[in-house]
């Protein structure tokens, strides 16, 4: 008769797979010639067939067709297969969320009662490189995510940043504040979505001290007025979570009015006023999949929304609504979706890597294959925007990372032959 595993014994087995990825990691950037691959640069130079990427101490050196690879530099044939820049996560709780049903592991939510508006509670400082979601996540060429933070007691839920999932433990760009409008937020807002015009009215007043600080109606503390200062003067940018076109008109009148930088992330009615969005110069983290309305808010969705918003000049991005970190792999299928109704293949690649990183303020560093941009690069076995192609290596700073994970792990546990001993026990 079999053991069943006690608690203690699963942790161990958990920590022993997730030690296993993490010693695997090479310590330095090595010195790195891909050669002969279909470089999709993200960038201006569009893509480029046979041609050379040159990496040196885990940053692009030159990029072109003939380079030579100077003495004790690694070469990876790659035979005309795509080279991309690694891959957006979309809006994630990749390292500060392990298991969604264990509250112990979740650090992406902040509830207090008596002051549920914290607009300085910052989700990076909870962020954990050693998380076994970001191994699963780097198979399917994902090299950065955003931390969001997800409202609680609040519809301004807090802030998070950029991080690479290359074992950082910081975040490599600027904070960006979250914002959770429209019916989806009405529950934290009196039951109203006028109500959170209403209360946005009353921070921005007290952030530019407008209200005295210790005024017994003060929705925020010091920490927040100075953090929510930041961003009304254009230092840093709100990512709005909204749906419906009435809303985001809304939104765009009082984002001029209040001289604020935005994004939209859901946007499923943004194709409804896309010209605004496009002379606003406001991009979208669209939800590719997005089809049928799931609430009144969504009634105009459609999975030409990202197509049309491109049409019109807006710059888009992608991003999930349920359960995004655990499912990051389906970023690409959000892009490939995009494609197939409609936005042009470029496109759909820059929505996962030029668009997200410019967006959030790191484009200088990632994004795209150019040169001086830090090497973090995905060779294909076939296109990245189908999901019958998968990842064949991923590098990040120049370091290739170890293209297993807890899963794979233990697919090749249980796809072994029986032993005589059960499964679980073998290695």
């Amino acid at each position: 008769m079999r053991r069943a595993w006690s608690s203690s014994a699963r942790c161990r087995a958990w920590l022993g797979t997730t030690l296993l990825v993490l010693a695997a990691l090479p310590a330095q950037a090595q010195d790195l010639l891909v050669r002969n691959a279909t470089v999709h640069t993200a960038s201006a130079r569009g893509s480029l067939e046979h041609a050379d990427v040159l990496v040196q101490g885990g940053i692009i050196r030159a990029v072109g067709a003939g380079l030579s690879a100077p003495a004790g530099t690694v070469v990876v044939e790659a035979a005309g297969k795509p080279l991309t820049p690694a891959l957006f996560g979309g809006i994630t709780d990749i390292g500060i969320e392990e298991v969604s049903g264990e509250s112990a592991t979740v650090d992406s939510t902040l509830k207090l009662d008596d002051q549920p508006l914290r607009p300085e509670f910052d989700v990076s400082l909870a962020y954990n490189p050693d998380s076994v979601l970001i191994p699963v996540a780097r198979l399917d060429g994902i090299g950065f995510t955003a931390l969001g933070a997800n409202s609680g007691g609040g519809f301004i839920a807090g802030q998070g940043g950029v991080v690479r999932l290359d074992g950082s433990t910081d975040p490599i760009g600027p904070l960006a504040l979250y914002l959770r409008l429209g019916a989806s937020g009405a529950e934290l807002t009196g039951s109203s979505r006028a109500a959170q015009w209403m209360l946005l009215e009353q921070m921005v007043s007290e952030a530019r001290g407008r209200v005295p600080a210790d005024s017994p109606h003060a929705l925020l503390t010091p920490a927040g007025r100075a953090t929510l200062a930041r961003y009304l003067g254009g230092h840093g940018r709100l990512v709005v979570q909204v749906d419906r076109a009435a809303d985001i008109r809304q939104l765009l009148r009082w984002a001029a009015r209040e001289n604020v930088k935005i994004a939209i992330a859901g946007g499923a009615e943004a194709w409804r006023v896309a010209p605004q969005l496009a002379q606003a110069n406001v991009p979208v983290f669209v939800d590719a999949l997005g089809n049928l309305p799931a609430s009144f808010d969504q009634i105009g969705a459609t999975l030409e929304n990202a197509a049309r918003l491109r049409a019109a000049g807006v710059q888009v991005s992608f991003a999930q609504r349920e359960d995004a970190s655990h499912n990051a792999r389906k970023m690409r299928q959000l892009a490939g979706n995009a494609v197939a109704n409609g936005l042009p293949w470029q496109d759909g690649l820059a929505g996962l890597t030029r668009v997200p990183a410019q967006v959030l303020g790191v484009g200088e560093r990632i994004g795209t294959i150019e040169v001086g941009k830090l090497a973090d690069l995905v060779l294909w076995e076939g296109d990245p925007l189908d999901v019958g192609h998968y990842a064949e290596q991923v590098w990040l700073g120049g370091r290739p990372m170890p293209m297993r994970s807890r899963q794979t792990e233990l697919r090749d546990r249980y796809l072994a032959p029986a032993s005589a001993e059960p499964r679980a026990y073998s290695r």
